[in-house]
């Protein structure tokens, strides 16, 4: 056991629905944010730049039933950010176990003749996705129609994403209400208005507040967070960005089709 002991350390990784979720510079970032109350300072600390400690941030918030981090109001510097006590109690308890994963890894190293051999059968079992907007949830109803089926997912207390797929997506899914699913969209076929009030075809429609924009010359990037503490990433032309005037808490709404999502599965 010390031999792999010394050759190898775990990085105990939590997932959820097959995507990454808690572990590594992830955890590393939590404990940060709960040091200095500052995401500035957590992710300089960990090496990670601003915008990808809140880009994270996002993620962790979006797959959790209950917020990790939220922000603050007061304080020298204007504001904050902040561990809830659901993610006190997630990071103090991934911690307990860490030591133990490591110790259940070694175990499993002394019987592996060929690691090399492992790992690559590993790697055939994750993916990753480029998708911005990454929500899971429960199926709540399922609305067959001439050529969709309309899948309504419940994401947190107050919102339902609606997806459009085939019928025959469906069945290769087996999807039915109660079934976990992962649900993913990209931010550029995120529609911002202003307008809290008006009409869409589009069928999802979410308002909240704007939380943080990135800008380059060519695009703008907006996330829109909502009152569960979960957010939506939206990428606009700049031009446009402009003409509306966008600015941070300010109330939008964040559209987008039902067509545009994709349904996923992990087993």
């Amino acid at each position: 056991m010390a031999a792999n002991e010394n050759r190898f350390k775990g990085r105990l990784l939590l997932e959820k629905d097959g995507v990454s979720f808690l572990g590594g510079n992830r955890l590393d970032l939590l404990e940060a944010i709960g040091a200095t109350g500052s995401i500035t300072k957590a992710a300089k600390s960990i090496g990670m730049s601003y915008r990808g400690a809140w880009d994270t941030i996002d993620s962790m918030n979006n797959q959790s039933e209950h917020p990790l981090v939220e922000r603050t109001a007061g304080g020298k510097q204007g504001g904050g950010t902040r561990l809830t006590e659901h993610g006190l109690r997630i990071v103090n308890l991934f911690r307990a176990i860490e030591g133990e994963y490591q110790q259940a890894l070694n175990t499993m190293l002394d019987n592996i003749e060929n690691f090399g051999e492992f790992q690559r059968l590993l790697q055939k079992f994750s993916f990753t996705t480029s998708a911005r907007n990454q929500f899971t949830g429960r199926i709540t109803r399922l609305t067959e129609g001439l050529v969709n089926v309309s899948v309504h997912i419940r994401i947190d207390a107050e919102n339902e994403i609606v997806a459009a797929i085939t019928a025959e997506s469906q069945r290769t899914l087996a999807l039915a209400v109660g079934v976990e699913v992962y649900a993913l969209f990209k931010a550029g076929a995120v529609v911002l208005t202003c307008d809290l009030n008006s009409d869409t075809s589009l069928e999802n429609r979410f308002c909240g507040t704007v939380q943080r924009i990135h800008q380059d010359p060519v695009n703008t990037e907006i996330t829109v967070g909502l009152k569960s503490g979960k957010t939506i990433t939206s990428v606009i032309n700049t031009e446009r960005a402009h003409k509306i005037g966008l600015s941070v808490d300010m109330p939008v709404c964040a559209l987008f089709n039902a067509a545009g999502i994709i349904l996923a599965l992990v087993h």
